[in-house]
């Protein structure tokens, strides 16, 4: 599958085509599950701040809802198609099952770029979405959450759009919430740290002491950041983070020797995870093409950016010393390329599995908003921290037991317990 003629939708399918001949299920399950169960393509008219009116191409797939009401983000991209929405729907259905949380798999976005459109056109933008979909949302039917350049603010106001449309409050309609008003503590690490938790314990799996590895990291948005940080709590040293760059339409990586400074790295990044070129170089950073961070000598990479990253091409550039792959963001890695992963004999930590934090915490998030009572932040990151564990031995056992890769342990896992809940449930 070359770059480009990439689709995340049928490399979706044809991961859960392999899976599903594994587990030797039959075909109706096969035709429910390799495809959603719903979809909504709408316009969205908003007024533009100079009088004009511009129409927008909105998306919510929901994928399966067998064992819970779905969830899944919502994501404003310029490069936003229905096959790629198609494919994260697929993959968050996987992704609770994976963690075994009671929740099915959706996802929702708009094609636009946020750097082109104001606050207020954002706002209109956000509740524009939600009108278009309301009847088709709910704490018990489909959960948003923010996802790549949605945020806090996003989420709250799909939030009051929802309840104005609806009357009284329904906080766990979305996740994602600004803290305080129904947000839960530990939402913006979660992710990231979820990465990291899947790293230690396939770190220590290895024999390997976390204090000496180093890593390379794809990206430095919300899911990134968080996961250097915590990686760097633990001593492990990150030499190298590529960030995308509006302005010249391109990405470029900056690496330091001996580690990159998160703070100062931060204190120069914009909202969208857009590092300042010229800040860096004279904070001595050395400025590469942004493909260079995979070809970076680490023990551990972190694509932490968009799908199709890791693929036919750019996993040649993989030095022989990286023993961890751990996938941050959804659909990095090609098929292609992870059979050539595997060759190398590179533990590599599924999306799914890897990136679930994220899906957990806003299940966190939502039975708080649900009881309208909120937990420390100590207790959230405990029980994260118990979850991810608990799933990445469950699909680490499996993998070495069977002699296959994490990918597809952590397949079987969630595929299985998905075709469980629709055949009792009678929909087979």
């Amino acid at each position: 599958m070359s770059a480009e003629a990439f689709n995340p939708y049928r490399m979706a399918q044809q991961q859960f085509d392999a899976i599903a001949e594994q587990l030797g299920l039959d075909e109706a399950l096969r035709a429910l599950l390799r495809a959603p169960a719903r979809e909504y393509h709408f316009n969205i008219p908003i007024r533009m701040d100079d009088g004009r009116v511009r129409i927008f191409r909105g998306f919510r797939i929901q994928h399966n809802a067998a064992r819970g009401p779905c969830k899944g983000g919502v994501r404003f991209h310029p490069q936003e198609t229905a096959d790629t929405v198609r494919a994260l729907s697929m993959w968050m259905t996987w992704k609770t099952a994976v963690v075994d949380i009671p929740l099915g798999g959706a996802q929702g976005g708009v094609i636009c770029d946020p750097h082109d459109l104001s606050l207020r056109e954002q706002e209109a933008l956000c509740r524009g979405w939600v009108r278009g979909l309301v009847g088709n949302l709910g704490p018990d039917r489909d959960v948003p959450a923010p996802d790549v350049m949605t945020s806090s603010q996003h989420m709250l106001w799909m939030l009051d759009e929802y309840e104005v449309l609806t009357g009284g409050h329904a906080p766990g309609f979305i996740t994602g919430k600004p803290i305080g008003l129904g947000g839960s503590l530990g939402r913006m690490e979660s992710t990231g740290y979820g990465v990291i938790y899947t790293v230690r314990e396939a770190l220590r799996e290895l024999g390997l002491r976390i204090d000496e590895c180093r890593a390379s990291v794809q990206g430095f948005g919300n899911v990134a950041q968080h996961a250097i940080e915590l990686f760097q709590s633990y001593g492990g040293t990150v030499i190298s983070v590529s960030s995308w760059d509006q302005k010249e339409q391109t990405a470029f990586t900056f690496r330091k020797q001996d580690g990159v400074d998160l703070k100062q790295l931060r204190s120069i990044t914009n909202s969208y995870g857009e590092i300042n070129r010229e800040k860096a170089l004279d904070a001595g950073y050395e400025v590469l093409p942004g493909e260079e961070w995979i070809e970076q000598e680490v023990d551990v990479l972190l694509p932490a950016a968009l799908e199709n990253q890791i693929n036919r091409d750019t996993v040649k550039g993989i030095k022989k010393c990286v023993r961890i792959i751990a996938e941050g963001a959804n659909g990095p890695t090609t098929p292609a390329a992870d059979a050539v992963i595997r060759e190398k004999n590179i533990w590599l930590i599924p999306d799914f599995l890897a990136n679930a934090g994220g899906a957990t915490c806003s299940y966190f998030e939502q039975v708080q908003s649900n009881m309208n009572y909120y937990w420390t932040k100590d207790e959230v990151i405990a029980k994260l921290d118990t979850k991810m564990t608990d799933a990445y031995f469950a699909a680490s056992r499996m993998a070495h037991r069977r002699d296959i890769s994490l990918r597809d342990a952590a397949y079987l896992i969630a595929v299985a317990r998905v075709a469980e809940a629709c055949a009792m449930r009678g929909w087979v």
